[in-house]
């Protein structure tokens, strides 16, 4: 057995030079180099380089193996004239020759290698060897070329100063390409990133959207599956709502306290976390862990939106990983988008409440009103009926029964002035829930309630807040609700998008100061024959509309001393003006 590449070394410069150049001539050392251009991946590289190598050199077979950055391990990438059952060959560092040469980063020559005691015999007649580090730019050994021969002395010191010098050239190579295929993945990464965010946003359906985050994580990062928790606040416990991927696996059910879960750090850390194997004994009592013994590693990082989590995100392998910098950062970029999209749904569903708390409020508003009018009108001949009656001066004597029906009658009348006072009572606001707002935050909270609805209907929404702030004695969620009727009037003027404008100022009217509310869209206006009619009870313009909107709109702003107005209609669109008062310093 030959020593180590040093001591047959040339000693001089020069010789080194010229047996390196008489070894491994300049064309397959530019066949290599080419092949950072020319291959289409690291794989095809490797082949293409083993296949010169060996026929360059005259070897009866050879193979290339890598370091896996997982395990640490050598495994054999590609290799020419061995077992097909090669590929099953992992060595630790140190073992074998070529593992010898992966844990010390040396050329080793064996010219007998039925003489080495490291020696693992993979074919029965291969009788020597030359082997080479592959030796990144930092000096780190990413791999060893090997190559083999079935004679004995088979391979001389000039030929494996020849290899050095193809791995070398090699592993710039490999490196290039690697780096290239890094930057492909990260673009691919990139443009899929960007499409799953934009189906999320399509969805609204609560459960859709949390399927088709997991489904969009699990392709995203190639995982065998992948899991999406909520976190409840208030009673500070996580809720799996969905799995894809890991076929039979069982996600944990109801309610699990934070305080008893694997995650848990991530919520408390705010970053990712994540575990190389999860089907080790301390993992058994887990809560929070789908169960299926395909699940291994698993990644999890905690959605945030304005830096309050709202849930996790995790994934899982089907066999130990050591996720990269690169994975974990792609992950929670995709948990930043899942985060927003699953408050934007949230919101939508406050938006529909909204409208739907709005059409409550106005049978409940109308009801009372057309009360109010039936108990007025009630009220006007009901006090002639009780004065007409109160002069006939009915006074029969104590035994005739008639005195007790003039009785019952003016009880009667009484009772029902009582009901229509009542009646009238109850239809007036009660000014107990008038208070002192800030009219800039009534407006901005009431278009957070509407503001998806206008993403979604590709409206373009302009508010500026007054410079000085403006205060109004207001009942607020009356208020609200007018302005969330004029809103969605606007929006179904406009079915093919535009541009909402809410604009506040002041004007001075008959020696007060009122706040004055433009709510500006750019639909297609009123029709001329309905914009004299427009706060008229049960008049609408759409068929399904209930024609009450804007008559309720205008009773409220009256009962808060104010108005609503029609200010200009056309063509190029809508201005409806409401009026307050201001309240006093």
């Amino acid at each position: 057995m030959d020593s180590t590449l040093p001591s047959s070394y040339p000693s001089d410069a020069a010789s080194v030079k010229t047996s390196i150049e008489t070894t491994t001539d300049h064309a397959l050392l530019h066949a290599i180099s080419r092949l950072a251009a020319a291959a289409e991946a690291p794989r095809a590289a490797m082949e293409e380089i083993l296949r010169l190598a060996v026929g360059h050199f005259g070897a009866s077979s050879g193979s290339i193996g890598l370091l896996s950055p997982d395990t640490g391990k050598l495994e054999i990438e590609v290799h020419r004239g061995m077992p097909s059952d090669i590929d099953e060959i992992v060595l630790r560092l140190g073992q074998g020759i070529t593992g010898w040469v992966a844990l010390h980063g040396l050329p080793q020559l064996v010219s007998d290698v039925r003489a080495d005691p490291r020696y693992i015999p993979v074919r029965q007649s291969i009788r020597s060897e030359i082997t080479a580090p592959l030796v990144s730019a930092t000096g780190q050994v990413i791999g060893v070329i090997n190559l083999d021969s079935d004679t004995v002395g088979g391979f001389t010191p000039a030929q494996l100063a020849g290899l050095v010098i193809l791995a070398e050239e090699s592993t710039s190579v490999l490196v290039r390409l690697w780096q290239l295929q890094q930057l492909r993945g990260k673009a691919r990464q990139l443009e899929n990133l960007v499409s799953a965010g934009l189906t999320l946003v399509t969805k609204l359906e609560t459960q859709e959207l949390h399927d088709a985050i997991t489904r969009d994580t699990r392709g995203l990062l190639n995982a065998h599956a992948a899991v999406l928790y909520e976190y409840v606040s208030v009673r500070r416990c996580l809720r799996a709502v969905s799995l894809n991927g890991a076929p039979g696996a069982v996600l944990p059910e109801g309610d699990l306290p934070v305080n008893s879960c694997l995650l848990a750090s991530s919520l408390n850390t705010l970053r990712p976390i994540d575990f190389i194997n999860i089907q080790s004994p301390e993992f058994i009592d887990v809560v929070d862990l789908p169960h299926h013994p395909s699940l291994r590693s698993i990644l999890a990082v905690p959605l945030l939106w304005e830096n309050e989590p709202v849930g996790i995100l995790a994934v899982f392998t089907d066999h130990p990983h050591r996720f990269s910098n690169d994975e974990k950062r792609l992950l929670a970029a995709f948990g930043s988008l899942s985060a927003v999209t699953l408050q934007n749904s949230r919101l939508y569903s406050r938006v529909f409440q909204s409208e739907e708390t709005l059409r409550k409020n106005e049978q409940l508003t109308t009801l009372g009103l057309l009360a109010a009018e039936i108990a007025h009108e009630i009220r006007n001949p009901l006090t002639v009926i009780k004065l007409l009656y109160g002069h006939l001066g009915l006074d029969f004597p104590a035994e005739d029964p008639r005195r007790t029906d003039v009785r019952v009658i003016g009880e009667k009348i009484d009772q029902l002035e009582a009901i229509v006072s009542r009646v009238l009572q109850f239809a007036k606001a009660p000014s107990s829930l008038h208070s002192r707002w800030s009219l800039a935050d009534i407006v901005g909270d009431t278009l957070v309630l509407i503001r998806l609805k206008l993403a979604q209907g590709k409206i373009h929404l302009c508010f500026a807040p007054p410079a000085l702030p403006l205060q109004v004695d207001v009942h607020k969620g009356q208020l609200q609700q007018v302005l969330l009727n004029l809103l969605i009037n606007a929006t179904q003027a406009m079915p093919d998008g535009g541009t909402i404008t809410v604009a506040i100022t002041t004007e001075e009217h008959e020696s007060a100061r009122q706040a004055v509310i433009d709510v500006i869209d750019t639909g297609t206006g009123i029709p001329p024959e309905l914009t004299d009619h427009i706060f008229d009870s049960f008049l609408s313009g759409r068929a399904e509309g209930t024609g009450l909107g804007l008559a309720i709109a205008k009773r409220i702003l009256l009962s808060h001393h104010g108005d609503i107005t029609l200010h200009a209609t056309g063509r190029a669109g809508t201005t409806m003006r409401i009026r307050l008062p201001l309240a006093p310093n």
